[in-house]
């Protein structure tokens, strides 16, 4: 599995993919620092500002250790609110672990070269004309069925009771008559 850094600086973020095994930052905390050497940025000094682990649960600072848990959340990370509402959330704590997937990064010492020149735009490749298709062929035009003309649905209500044919009358079964007091 890899961990994913994103590096920021000076308003721009940059992305490297390392394995985990490879990271001498197992077991750091939110706010601690480590040197870029082995994300081969030679000199640089980054802090760890946050993250999120392999479900997508953020790292919060103020919870300690490598557990999940469900807070009450008003405000902050992992959540923001209209004014009074409250929410049960899944967060996850400060430690980085195997479980941490991404960890968000901030340089606070900068080394001889600069990101840009290190991590750098990645070059673009040199965009392909799409070759020209020859056209397709006109296929014959299919017979399109009559459509009905939009009508108002007071004339489609006209139209449905003229279509439904009338209730007949009840008949009487001939033998059987009422007999009305005699």
């Amino acid at each position: 599995m890899n961990f994913k850094f994103v590096i920021s600086s000076a308003n721009r973020s940059y992305q490297v993919e390392k394995d985990q095994k490879e990271c001498p930052v197992l077991g750091k905390k939110l706010g601690e620092s480590f040197s870029g050497d082995f994300l081969g940025l030679d000199g640089y000094e980054l802090m760890i500002t946050g993250g999120s682990d392999k479900d997508g649960f953020p790292m919060r600072k103020d919870i300690e250790g490598v557990v999940k848990k469900r807070l009450i959340l008003t405000d902050g990370i992992g959540f923001h609110a209209e004014k009074g509402l409250r929410k049960r959330k899944m967060l996850r704590g400060n430690n980085i672990t195997l479980d941490t997937v991404q960890i968000n990064c901030k340089v606070t010492k900068k080394g001889s070269k600069p990101l840009e020149e290190v991590l750098g735009k990645k070059e673009a490749k040199p965009e392909e004309k799409p070759e020209e298709k020859p056209e397709k062929e006109e296929k014959e035009p299919k017979e399109e069925k009559p459509k009905k003309e939009d009508k108002k649905p007071e004339e489609k209500k006209e139209e449905n009771k003229e279509e439904k044919p009338e209730p007949k009358p009840e008949k009487k079964e001939e033998g059987k008559e009422e007999k009305q007091g005699d």
